[in-house]
């Protein structure tokens, strides 16, 4: 059976059917195939319950609440504070541009949203300044992945709402691992932007340069501190954030920025709609198929076959680590998230990795699959923006891959970068 799931699914992702559909499509024909009719008066109840999940609201909320703070034009004050902080040093905009990302994190938890916003923006004015074009596209493609990553994170969501795995603990350990990956960004893209002879501003800003900036920055960047207070300190669940997330969004566009006007709020609610319907079909096709791999048993095969494979921890975490890698590069990183972390997700915490931490072990491999050839997201964001073909961004962003590739590996085989701050605060 899992020969004709696997045949199938490429078929019918190969021929262009959308990836909810094309889950969905998988999942009847192996209800058919295993001659069991009565299986498919289950299907709704299946499809139902894959959405029936409280923390799941929490995601549509996230989204509008980005959508809105979009809208409120918003980043460019961030962009601007970016600038600020770290202008001076060679590659300024390279640095802004990623400082920008780990800001912007804090709001939206989406990357294509992040390099849309921040692209639009900055990667004019890099070339402008004399960056190359394709570097400031890969720049900005690299950096977005840190939206998933430090919270609040859609991906997160959906990963402890099917996990069953607390969401606040997963946001509590993608700080740390997110500013690492910005780190070591910036650290390369200083290297380049000194062997090119990238500029940078001719002096450092002033401290009454830097308290303007923030000051106008500072609504903006109390929205994450609230949102991830609350949660941490137990006062709201990620749910409730959500939905505070957007009143505070509104307020702050509407009565303080005054930059959202009550006319653009239809068009964000369809945007949203859009968004979270995409998602939430993917979630519940894949529901479907879930359970029909589970009744085969087909979890327990995969794990038995990694573990003939290598017994060994730190092996297996590999093997995971590539697989996911390799998926991600071909597939909707929601729909492969809902596939394979039930298979996972098990084998992890049987081999002695603890659930968050295989979350975010998941959730940063499978971002970093946004900026890969030949279906990631973020690449084509870029690419509309820059005009420059897929080719010439992907050439431009190896560095970057290899870079969030070894950060990836090490969040994985050391376990305190992504455990210690959920375990200090009790998760």
């Amino acid at each position: 059976m899992m020969v004709t799931i696997v045949i199938t699914f490429l078929i019918l992702l190969f021929a262009g059917m959308p990836i909810g559909f094309t889950i969905g499509s998988v999942a009847l024909f192996a209800i058919y195939q295993m001659d069991m009719p009565v299986m498919f008066n289950m299907v709704p109840q299946r499809f139902f319950a894959g959405l029936n999940m409280f923390t799941l609201m929490a995601m549509p909320f996230f989204i509008l609440a980005g959508q809105i703070m979009n809208k409120s034009g918003i980043t460019h004050r961030l962009v601007n504070f970016a600038n600020v902080l770290v202008g001076h040093l060679r590659g300024g905009l390279a640095h802004a541009n990623i400082i920008a990302s780990i800001f912007f994190a804090g709001m939206t938890g989406a990357a294509v949203s992040d390099t849309a916003a921040i692209g639009t923006m900055l990667i004019p004015a890099m070339v402008e300044d004399g960056y190359d074009k394709d570097f400031s596209a890969a720049v900005t493609a690299a950096s977005s992945i840190i939206g998933p990553t430090i919270p609040p994170s859609n991906m997160m969501v959906i990963y402890g709402s099917l996990m069953g795995v607390s969401i606040a603990g997963l946001f509590a350990a993608g700080f740390i691992p997110g500013l690492l990956l910005g780190g070591m960004l910036m650290i390369l893209a200083g290297y380049i932007s000194k062997k090119r002879g990238y500029p940078k501003k001719e002096k450092r800003s002033s401290i009454k340069e830097m308290f303007v900036a923030f000051w106008n920055a500072i609504l903006a960047l109390l929205m994450p501190v609230i949102i991830l207070g609350g949660i941490l300190s137990g006062v709201f669940t990620p749910t409730e954030a959500a939905s505070i997330a957007v009143a505070y969004a509104f307020i702050v566009g509407k009565f303080v920025f005054k930059s959202l006007k009550l006319k653009d709020i239809p068009e964000l609610l369809e945007q949203t709609a859009r968004t979270t319907g995409v998602v939430f079909l993917i979630i519940a096709s894949a529901s479907i198929l879930g359970w029909i791999l589970a009744s085969e048993r087909v979890p327990e095969q995969i794990a038995n076959m990694f573990m003939q494979l290598s017994n060994n921890k730190y092996v297996i975490l590999l093997m995971i680590n590539l697989l996911m890698l390799v998926v991600g590069m071909f597939m909707d990183i929601a729909a492969a998230l809902v596939i394979l972390g039930p298979i996972l997700h098990p084998l992890a915490v049987s081999i002695g990795v603890p659930p968050i931490q295989f979350g975010i072990i998941m959730v940063l491999s499978l971002n970093v699959a946004l900026m890969t050839p030949p279906v990631g997201a973020c690449l084509f964001v870029v690419s509309g923006i820059t005009k420059l073909s897929l080719e010439q961004i992907s050439k431009a962003i190896w560095p970057f891959i290899v870079i969030e590739v070894i950060t990836l590996f090490a969040i994985t085989f050391i376990e305190p970068i992504s455990m210690f701050l959920p375990r200090l605060l009790g998760f």
